[in-house]
């Protein structure tokens, strides 16, 4: 089944012509496998992966060391992270084109974080917003060290690849630049002539990555609350539409949804009518943007359909849209969970292409921070 699977997904897969590796920049990114894979996560990142594998140099990763930073069920990250991995292919990531891996099963993942860490500022980590919601949420007593330094892990998955840019959400983005911060330190402590003068190269030990924040569908918010981001930690499954959702419980959420009775400052307008990018309705923008990103139309074809359309006529369209968007990644998920034996070769191929570099890097980094080359 294995090899019908693979060649359903080069037939899925994007023709056109695809630079040589050595040519393009590099991405990396990857997503947590707690919880479900919801409709944020695929608008924000995975889906916004299958444009890029095509003109970068992909590698994306199941980011399960971070998914113990908070109590876990180990069962359940265990399936978590198949599952996770499975949803990346029936999404249409395609591993002729990227290379897809599990983050712990390249070690030196967690090695580049030690080292990185003993260059890392604590006051650099105690500044982190994330840090200080999710601590305040668990309380003192259960937070362990790794919330703190689990920023430093970050930077190790993207600077071990030598990555030139890494998709990121808003919320992502001052990790990002504590990456960027400790590139800087680290190539200034280590690199260039100190580096030379212990038999390396010399020069920058790490690349600065940029971050790429994708134009539209990069903060999917919560279905119901419009001001906050759709969340697999937040309490109720009702804020979120989860990819494997059935047709029934889709159409359920749609139907509860938050929305708003506002009726607009244009004259004349009709009752309830629905626009975009108006700040004190924030449900109306969401729920249309995901509407114009599952449906594939641009925001004035949205724009013109909706217009004069109230919530009861609007919510079946978003249901419809959802669910025809959502059922054929729905059927390849469940013929690639069931071929164990494809999926395993996947992983093990996508880690013993990411450990290459990874390693490559390694190496360089403890030349340059002075250890004993074995």
């Amino acid at each position: 089944m294995g090899r019908a699977i693979l060649s359903h997904f080069l037939i899925l897969s994007n023709s056109s012509p695809r630079l040589s590796s050595s040519s393009m920049k590099r991405i990396v990114s990857g997503v947590q496998p707690t919880g479900s894979i919801h409709l944020g996560n695929y608008l924000g990142a995975i889906k916004n992966w299958i444009a890029l594998q095509n003109t970068y140099d992909t590698l994306f990763f199941i980011v399960d060391l971070h998914a113990i930073t908070l109590p876990y069920d180990t069962r359940e990250l265990f399936k978590a992270t198949r599952d996770t991995a499975a949803l990346y292919l029936a999404c249409g990531v395609d591993t002729s084109k990227a290379s897809v891996f599990v983050q712990s099963h390249v070690r030196a993942h967690v090695e580049l974080m030690w080292l990185l860490s003993s260059a890392t500022p604590i006051g650099w980590l105690n500044r982190m917003i994330q840090f200080k919601e999710k601590s305040r949420k668990a309380g003192d007593e259960n937070v362990g060290v790794a919330l703190l330094t689990y920023p430093v892990l970050m930077a190790s998955d993207i600077l071990l690849y030598q990555s030139d840019f890494v998709p990121v959400g808003e919320d992502q983005k001052q990790h990002l630049e504590l990456t960027r911060e400790l590139a800087e330190r680290v190539n200034n402590l280590y690199g260039g002539r100190k580096w030379k003068k212990l038999g390396g190269r010399g020069g920058a030990i790490f690349k600065v990555p940029e971050p790429l924040i994708p134009p539209a569908g990069a903060r999917v918010m919560s279905l119901t609350d419009g001001l906050s981001k759709m969340s697999k930690s937040a309490p109720s499954d009702q804020s979120r539409i989860n990819l494997l959702d059935p047709k029934d419980v889709i159409a359920n959420k749609i139907k509860r949804c938050k929305t708003d009775s506002f009726s607009g400052l244009i004259p004349n307008p009709p009752e309830k009518s629905l626009e975009f990018d108006n700040p004190e309705r924030p449900e109306c923008n969401n729920l249309l943007s995901v509407y114009q990103l599952v449906s594939g139309r641009t925001k004035e074809d949205v724009t013109k359909e909706c217009q004069g359309l109230n919530w009861g006529s609007f919510k079946p369209l978003l249901t419809d849209a959802l669910i025809e968007h959502l059922h054929p990644i729905q059927v390849r998920y469940e013929e690639i969970i069931s071929d164990s034996a494809y999926l395993d070769s996947v992983l093990e191929e996508g880690a013993s292409k990411a450990a290459e570099i990874a390693d490559a890097t390694l190496k360089n980094v403890y030349q340059a921070m002075g250890f004993l080359q074995r």
